[in-house]
């Protein structure tokens, strides 16, 4: 039964962050929407962190299932403009959730094993980019120019500095990336 409710808080902040965004994901709320009293969670998770660390890692799990769904087919030009594509969705159709999962503050402290969900992903950009020496930093660069592609277009910034839509910009880091 205890692992019902720590499910059912967790429960509770995945469908808030889903409905208001990670602004409304206080104990008190989670609680009251959990049907416990606001002290409950507590006996869970001891901080406020680590519960929200809890319903991050909810999210890393929905980003890996997507990717294992994705298709590869050995073309790493194609096979990275699908990842990314899949990546912007996930932000686009899952906005709060993507802004928790990657609140540094949750990544510092490691709550919930954050960083070992998080590594499996990295690792496919690691697979999917061309063999060549530097393959992790490329990686890590590739990640970071697709994070910030896809933070850019959630804050509609894209459209101020007439840089294009996100797939156009993803497609120019594609090219940049798995180009000679």
């Amino acid at each position: 039964m205890p692992d019902d409710l720590r499910s059912r808080l967790v429960a509770a902040g995945v469908g808030l962050v889903a409905e208001q965004g990670t602004a409304a994901l206080s104990l008190r709320e989670i609680a009251r929407r959990a049907g416990v009293s606001h002290g409950a969670p507590r006996r869970y998770f001891p901080t406020h962190r680590d519960l929200l660390a809890a319903v991050a890692r909810i999210g890393y799990e929905r980003l890996s299932a997507r990717i294992d769904r994705l298709d590869r087919h050995g073309d790493p030009h194609r096979d990275l403009l699908a990842l990314g594509r899949l990546y912007l969705d996930f932000a686009r159709t899952e906005r709060g959730m993507f802004e928790l999962m990657f609140r540094h503050e949750l990544l510092r402290g490691n709550q919930e094993g954050l960083r070992a969900a998080s590594k499996p992903l990295f690792g496919i950009l690691v697979d999917l980019l061309p063999d060549r020496p530097g393959a992790a930093a490329r990686s890590g660069a590739f990640w970071a120019t697709l994070h910030g592609i896809a933070q850019l277009s959630l804050w509609g910034s894209l459209e101020v500095v007439d840089s294009g839509d996100a797939d156009t910009l993803l497609c120019a880091a594609v090219d940049a990336y798995v180009g000679d």
